[in-house]
């Protein structure tokens, strides 16, 4: 048996918004185009898709409850980095908010923690940095 994650999911308030955030944040190029759902496709193959909530309720039967403001969601996306400082910058600058500035963590990357504008925590990290 296999079973490969292949694509991760956010069930977004405002798409549009989710959209640019992660367009301005990433630059990372829309596979998938549709009213309610919009996904990525990265380099090496993972995918994430920023599904409209009500949209993503229709398949699941329920509507994921919304993320306050200021708070964060139980979901973490570790983004492998080049330049961890000019990635948090972007992030910063396309409306994200700071968690915890970069520094090398005990598994040996640097890693700055930065949330999403819906509460979505991303980790910004260079990979094997020790």
């Amino acid at each position: 048996m296999t079973a490969d994650l292949a694509l991760v999911i956010l069930a977004v308030p405002d798409l549009p918004a989710s959209r640019a955030f992660y367009d301005r944040a990433f630059g990372w190029t829309a596979t998938v185009e549709t009213p309610v759902y919009v996904e990525y496709t990265l380099p090496g193959g993972m995918r994430v898709g920023l599904y409209e909530r009500e949209g993503f309720g229709r398949n699941t039967g329920a509507v994921p409850e919304r993320i306050p403001d200021g708070a964060l969601a139980p979901v973490e996306l570790y983004v492998a980095v080049d330049d961890v400082g000019a990635t948090l910058e972007r992030v910063l600058a396309a409306g994200g908010r700071l968690l915890d500035p970069a520094a090398e963590r005990d598994w040996g990357d640097v890693v700055a923690y930065a949330a999403d504008p819906d509460g979505t925590v991303l980790a910004l990290a260079r990979l094997g940095a020790a």
